[in-house]
This record gives structure tokens, C-alpha cells and sequence, in this order.
């Protein structure tokens, strides 16, 4: 994957790459991590470069020192120790020592379950977990052609922490599948989105270094929260995150989280409730670096053998986030593997999305599909195709699905204050007519500058986790707010004028009719604001303004507050519709390219009509993004029946029109014939 340029280096750094060239040779099939068998429990961790390793066995996790038993290493670079008795539950840690450096105490890489501390460089402790030891009640993976899929992007945290969602274990995992609740899973299934995509779940850092303290040799001048809230700092690849069976309010510093196997079950109760609501789960993961915030995990166990390094040893970082995983190590490739066929059969997961893929290898990228379809044929696999590179083409390639950032630009825009897309009656860099028609039939190869070999291939988006939200991009680029000032009134504020609303119907309408794979992010559906949070003592001197990269706030910025979909109810009930429409009529999901066919509009750029004949049903959608002018379609011959207009969507037929339609400017309209 990463080539080093040997041209100008000197004899012992040529020697240095080469010696970690070497270190591929190291492979082993046998099964890594705690596991119990025939009465006895079982402890491997793979590290080939360490000279000693001892496990350390703690009554507590809190304890510092622990029963130690010294392991034995194969010629494969495999440590191993057993004891005697299964040992269910049990806190450990493995003491890792490497030439002329100390000894250190480090995480089971492949361990099940953790104790984990909330502080800055967790040292945290891997428990021996029983698996297969919970009752599903007959579920499985849900079944779904990947063209059906309507995702829905959420956060498990925020969907239910806020006040307004009625949670009693606000928060949690228990908190997102409570019933008869304002928020959280009957929220999310009156939706009728039909495809959760959590973000990461994984165990990973919660807690950066001291702001404007030096600690462990970092001095934090970036983020006054002292928060990774997201998770894209991953410290456990087996296991879920325990803070998230914790009904707190905020992080405590120095306190421990998943002293027991809690967040096993927990996981497990929240993808069998989903699935009973016929909503599959997909997680976000990552692959492609490891948190900055822990001391004993893969750096420690084998830095040269587990990351990509220069010749001066030093972590290479083109994932921007501290260190690269060399994921085309065998080994590393084999956890990779191991994990995701985990999650697929201990917690029935249907499918994820990996988080910067283009810096995994396409050896490991194939080889992760190829393993997990032989368990499961229908399992998801969405990349986000750049890190490193950009190739949403390559991934395609390969059967994977991509973010399609081309339609998110094309549509909407690239920035809200001097790069505004297609809503606005503008043209964002290489958009024109043509790649607007071109995002409808699924971004294709077979079209200019397309990117897609299936329409399959191409989740559409228009809003994500990071980024200006839809609502806040629609906000700023009509000028009706500045991101730099101070929003006095919160609930005003998110309140859509009339002209918002009608692009954020636009932007949603040409989401929903488009080929491909529909993802919205959650609040999407009521163009959910993120205006800093004032409710902090972080020194953070955008507080009240408006934010496009929310990754470090616990707090208001980043909750779903279910009284601003009440505001905005007219938008939520629209985007029902919408999701209620794409369901009805297969037309707008897997209708081939000559099922296709546009109209020829003279006399105003930004409009844009299509008919769609599949399956029976005739289907026509009309749009006029231009900002000043009514535009005039003809209509085919017959009574085409409006399913969608400027102010409602949904199967209902709201009126029937024959020979000619006036769309005022931004908006469209779906009609289907009699």
C-alpha cells in the first residue's frame, strides 16, 4: 500500500524499511485473545518484535498490579498462556517488554469486552467474555437488496441524551430501543427509514489531553471540550462502547465504565429491537488508524510490525488522526477480517462503513467482502473512498458501495458562502445540466465523470456527520444568516422561512427520486441546526454560532432535540413522504438506465423533468431550481395523478392534472399516470 522512495535515504534507513519489509513472513493461524476450551482458559497475543510478555491477571481493574504468568512464543511470533478453570469475567492485561524499552501493560487487541477509564491515555483492561451466550429469539440478518436500503445516520448518544426525547436511560443503548418514547426507536421507525448506520460503536477514546496542559508529551491547543464524541478513535476492534451502557450525563474523569460485560448484552437487545422493526444495522468503522489516546495497545504490543512507518521509524499520517494501521500486514489483515465476521455473528450486524477506506489495501478490502459474504450474501459494505487518495471508482470495482461526496457537491454545493450547488440556482465546479441528469440514473461510469459501475454502488447524501447540516448549508447560502454571529434565540433560529423550506423540500426531493442508495443524517428530516452549545465551561470562542465540525461536543450542539421537529413538523412529514413514496414504487430505485428519460428543457438551465416507466408504473419528476422564473412542462397524454408537490409528499394522489404543469421556482413535483 504506502512505497517508500529509497533514492535519497541512506544505507541504514534503506536497511530499516527492509527489515520492516521482513517482518511479513510472521503468520499464524491460531486463534488469538481469551478464549476457554476443555477447562482451561486460553490468553494469545501475536507480536513478533517483543522480547518478553507476561499476562497480568487484576481482582479489579482499577488494581495495578496483578497475579503474573509468564507466556511462551512459537516460531509464528504467537505468545500463549493458559490457567487453570473457566475464567469468565476475568480483568487482564498482557505486559509487553522490547529491547531497551520498559515494560508495559497493554490491551488484549483481540479482546470481547472492556474496563475502561475516562481519562486521557486509557490503560484499559480486557475481560474474558462468554460468547454465544445471549438470546436472540430467532433473529437474523435482515434480508435487503442493497438498491432498498434507506439509511439513516445516527449517533446512539445523541439520539436519545436530550431531555425532549423522553428517555429513562437517556443516552444508552437501553435508551435508543425504549418504547412508547418521544425519540429514539419509535421515532426512527415512524420515520420509516429502513437502515440505521451508527457511528462508531466500537470501544475508543472518549477523552483528548488537557486543554493547554502538556500531558504525556501532548499539549491540546485544538479542542477546548477535551472530547472525542464522535468515536473515530478507535481502542477495541471486538467490542462495544461501554460508556454508552452508562446513564450518565457527562464524562467523569477517572472513572471506570464496563466494569462488567454490560454492553454485550445491551448491543445485542438494541440490533434485535431494530430488527424487529424491520430496520437493519450497519456500523461505521475504522480500520485505517488506531486511537491517539491510549497507552498499551497495538503501538506498544508492535509498533514495526502493526503500522505504516518511515525510514526514521516515525508514524506515517495520511489518515490526519496520529498513525496509519499498515493494514497489508498478514496479521493485521486476519484482525480486520476477524473482527468484522464478528460483529456479523455475535451481534448480527448487517453491514459497515469504513470510515477513510482508500488507505486499506485493496488486498484486505477484497478479502473482507469475499469472507463475510460466505456468512452472510446480503452483507453491506459502504466505503468512504478517499484518505490517502480518492476512488470511488476502485471500490466499485470490487462490489463495495461508496459515499457519492459528487452528488452531495452537485446538489446542494460545496461551501454555503461562496460555492452553492444546484438548489440555488448556481453551478458548483464541473456541475452542469448533464451531471444533474447523471446523478438521477446513479453517477454511472457510462456518463461523463461518473463514477459507478451499479446505481447500487452509490449512497446518495446531501448531509453527513461532518459538514454544515443540510438546514445550516440551506441556512447560510440563501444569506438569511451569518455563521460568525451569535444566535440569540435557538428555537427561532432553527424556525425554516419559507424559502428555506422550499429548499430543503428541493434538496430532499431530488435525494429520494435519484438512483442509488438514500442516506439521510439524523435531523435531517427538520434541517436540525448545530449552534454551539452555551451550556459549557469550555473556552470556546464560537459558542452560539454556528458549527460544520461537531466531533468534540458531548453537549446540545450535537443532541437531537425532538421539539425542533416539532417546529419544523411540515419538513419531517414531507420527508415521511418521501421515504413512503421511494417504498411504494421500485421505479425510483431500480429502474434500468432506458427506463430513463429526460426532458428537453431550452430556456432554463435549472430546470430538470424525467419520466420513468418500470414495472408498470409511468412516473414523471419535475424540477425548477431556478430562484426567480416559473418554468412550463407539457405532460404526455393522460391524467397524471400528483403524488408530491410544493407542499406535501407521500402515495396519496393530492390532485390530477392533464396536458401542462407551472412549477413556481424551487420546487418540484411527482406525478404518476392514472
Amino acid at each position: 500500500m504506502h512505497t517508500h522512495d529509497k533514492s535519497k535515504l541512506t544505507q541504514k534507513q534503506i536497511q530499516y524499511l527492509n527489515k520492516l519489509d521482513e517482518l511479513d513472513k510472521f503468520y499464524s493461524t491460531k486463534k488469538l485473545g481469551s478464549f476457554v476450551e476443555n477447562g482451561k482458559t486460553y490468553f494469545r497475543l501475536f507480536t513478533p518484535n517483543a522480547e518478553k510478555v507476561t499476562l497480568v491477571i487484576f481482582d479489579e481493574p482499577g488494581n495495578s498490579n496483578g497475579d503474573e504468568y509468564e507466556m511462551t512464543k512459537d516460531d509464528n511470533g504467537v505468545w500463549e498462556t493458559s490457567v487453570a478453570g473457566e475464567k469468565y469475567g476475568l480483568y487482564y492485561s498482557y505486559k509487553v517488554k522490547h529491547k531497551g524499552k520498559e515494560e508495559i501493560l497493554c490491551i488484549d487487541p483481540y479482546t470481547k469486552g472492556v474496563a475502561s477509564l475516562n481519562t486521557y491515555f486509557n490503560l484499559r483492561k480486557s475481560i474474558v467474555v462468554k460468547e454465544e451466550d445471549y438470546n436472540w429469539e430467532g433473529d437474523n440478518w435482515i434480508k435487503r437488496d442493497w438498491r432498498d436500503l434507506i439509511i439513516y445516520e445516527m449517533h446512539i448518544r445523541d439520539m436519545t441524551i436530550h431531555p425532549s426525547s423522553g428517555a429513562k436511560e437517556p443516552g444508552t443503548y437501553q435508551g435508543l430501543i425504549e418504547k412508547n418514547r418521544r425519540g429514539g426507536i419509535d421515532y426512527i421507525h415512524c420515520l420509516g427509514v429502513n437502515t440505521v448506520e451508527l457511528l462508531p460503536a466500537q470501544e475508543f477514546g472518549n477523552i483528548e489531553a488537557p486543554y493547554k496542559k502538556s500531558m504525556y508529551g501532548k499539549l491540546n491547543t485544538w479542542n477546548p471540550y477535551e472530547r472525542n464524541h464522535w468515536g473515530y478513535m478507535t481502542a477495541a476492534f471486538f467490542a462495544p462502547e461501554a460508556y454508552y451502557s452508562e446513564n450518565v450525563k457527562e464524562i467523569k474523569w477517572d472513572t471506570w465504565n464496563g466494569k462488567d460485560t454490560k454492553s454485550i448484552k445491551d448491543f445485542k437487545d438494541m440490533v434485535k429491537a431494530f430488527h424487529k422493526e424491520g430496520i437493519s444495522v450497519i456500523m461505521d468503522v475504522v480500520y485505517n488508524h488506531l486511537s491517539e489516546y491510549e497507552l498499551g495497545n497495538l503501538k506498544e504490543i508492535d509498533k514495526e510490525y502493526y503500522f505504516r512507518l518511515d525510514e526514521k521509524g516515525h508514524f506515517i499520517k495520511h489518515s490526519g488522526t496520529g498513525n496509519d494501521l499498515r493494514t497489508e500486514r498478514p496479521m493485521l489483515r486476519r484482525m480486520i477480517i476477524e473482527s468484522i465476521l464478528y460483529w456479523m455473528k455475535e451481534y448480527h450486524v448487517n453491514g459497515f462503513r469504513f470510515d477513510l477506506a482508500k488507505l486499506i489495501d485493496w488486498k484486505t478490502i477484497e478479502k473482507v467482502k469475499e469472507e463475510a459474504k460466505k456468512v452472510n450474501p446480503n452483507v453491506i459494505f459502504i466505503s468512504e473512498p478517499w484518505g490517502g487518495g480518492y476512488d470511488p471508482a476502485g471500490f466499485s470495482k470490487r462490489s463495495w458501495a461508496s459515499w457519492n461526496d459528487q452528488i452531495r457537491n452537485g446538489v446542494k454545493g460545496e461551501n454555503p458562502v461562496n460555492s452553492q450547488g444546484w438548489i440555488f440556482g448556481k453551478w458548483y465546479g464541473n456541475n452542469n445540466h448533464g451531471r444533474i441528469k447523471s446523478y438521477v440514473n446513479g453517477t454511472l461510469v457510462r456518463d461523463e465523470f461518473g463514477l459507478f459501475e451499479k446505481p447500487e454502488h452509490s449512497v446518495n447524501y446531501l448531509e453527513a456527520h461532518d459538514g454544515y447540516t443540510l438546514g445550516d448549508f440551506i441556512r447560510i447560502g440563501l444569506n438569511e444568516t451569518d455563521p460568525h454571529k451569535v444566535v440569540k434565540n435557538i428555537d427561532d433560529f432553527v424556525k425554516l422561512s419559507s424559502q428555506q423550506l422550499k429548499l430543503n423540500k428541493l434538496a430532499a426531493l431530488f435525494l429520494f427520486t435519484s438512483q442509488g442508495i438514500t442516506m439521510i443524517h439524523s435531523g435531517q428530516e427538520y434541517a436540525r441546526s448545530k449552534v454551539i452549545s452555551e451550556n459549557t465551561s469550555a473556552e470556546d470562542t464560537m459558542k452560539g454560532m454556528i458549527d460544520h465540525n461537531s466531533y468534540n461536543k458531548d453537549n446540545e450542539t450535537n443532541y437531537i432535540n425532538y421539539n425542533h421537529s416539532e417546529i419544523n413538523k411540515e419538513l419531517v412529514n414531507y420527508y415521511k413522504g418521501l421515504i413512503e413514496l421511494r417504498k411504494k414504487f421500485p421505479a425510483f430505485r431500480k429502474a434500468k438506465y432506458e427506463e430513463i428519460t429526460f426532458y428537453d428543457i431550452k430556456n432554463n438551465e435549472f430546470a430538470l423533468g424525467f419520466h420513468l416507466s418500470h414495472g408498470g408504473d409511468e412516473l414523471i419528476v419535475l424540477f425548477n431550481a431556478d430562484q426567480s422564473k416559473d418554468q412550463e412542462f407539457r405532460l404526455p397524454e393522460g391524467n397524471w395523478e400528483v403524488l408530491v408537490n410544493k407542499d406535501n409528499a407521500g402515495i396519496k394522489v393530492l390532485d390530477t392534472i392533464i396536458k401542462k404543469v407551472i412549477l413556481e421556482p424551487s420546487t418540484g413535483i411527482v406525478m404518476k399516470k392514472e
